[in-house]
Parts: structure tokens; sequence; C-alpha cells
């Protein structure tokens, strides 16, 4: 297993062209995308802000998760765009903690951070596992969150079966 902290790399927020132009990678992003490239099943965790993943996942996402790496595209038209997905021998899973009933965030909110980490895994070939929350954090007793962290373990032994 190998892990990458997002908090401790060393990278710019912003891409800066967007994809018109070529960014030059830092050691910490090219890093990142080979242990992208080395693993066969990616778990993102994070606390969810305002409805989705905090700017710093997103800003990893869009340095690392590039065309010509994670994707291709390959027929624009008026109507359509397709393209070529490269991560497609990997399976992914989203762990998120929140201080929203799970329940709110799904079917009021709409759980629109999972639907742009999975629109994220589907233009890239990642096969979406699901995801999995912890909520309400701030309501939840030290025994709640011991048995989340359990949790996780388990999920962690039952992938790398």
């Amino acid at each position: 297993m190998q892990r990458i902290n997002i908090a401790e790399l060393d990278f710019d927020f912003c891409l800066r062209n967007g994809y018109a132009a070529e960014q030059a990678l830092e050691p910490d992003i090219a890093d990142a995308q080979e242990k992208i490239k080395w693993a066969d099943h990616l778990v993102f965790i994070y606390p969810t802000w305002w409805g989705t993943p905090p700017a710093i996942v997103k800003s990893f996402i869009e340095r690392t998760l590039l065309p010509g790496f994670a994707f291709k595209y390959t027929k624009k038209s008026k109507k359509y765009v397709t393209m070529d997905r490269f991560l497609t021998d990997k399976t992914g899973h989203v762990i998120s903690t929140m201080d929203a009933p799970i329940w709110y965030y799904k079917w009021i909110v709409g759980d629109p951070g999972y639907k742009m980490m999975k629109d994220v895994f589907g233009c890239c070939g990642i096969k979406s596992l699901g995801r999995t929350y912890f909520g309400s954090v701030k309501m939840s007793d030290q025994e709640t969150k011991h048995q989340w962290l359990e949790q996780c373990y388990q999920m962690s032994k039952d992938i790398n079966r």
C-alpha cells in the first residue's frame, strides 16, 4: 500500500492555462502520478466541506489526472466529446466525513461530492466501488469514531485480498 497525503505536497494549486498549455509537474505531482500508476485501487479520504471535497482535493485532481496521463480527448463535435481513458485497470472508493447527517446529505443535498468524484473516476476509466460516509462528526462520541476507524480497517483488509 502507498499513501499520498495531499496536505503535505508542494504544488501549485492552480492549473494556470487549463489544458491549453502544458504546465510543468512539480516533483510531488510527478511522484503522485507514479503512485497512481502503481495502484490497483484508489481511495480518496477527505472531509466534506460545503457539500464537496475541499479545494485542495480538487486542485490535486486537476494537477494529477491530466490529459495524456489519465485520459485523452479523441473527438470533438458540436454535440459531444469522446475520450480515451487510461486508468481502466483501477477501482476507486470515496470515504468522507461530514457534520451533516448522512441521510440529509444524500437525499436532500443530493450527494454532490460523490457525484463529482464518480464523474472524475469515469473520465479516467476508474471503476467506482462506491462511497462510505461518516457523520455527523460533531454529534458523534469517541466510541462511534473508533467504530468508523475499525470499519475503514476492515474495508482495507477486504481490498487487499
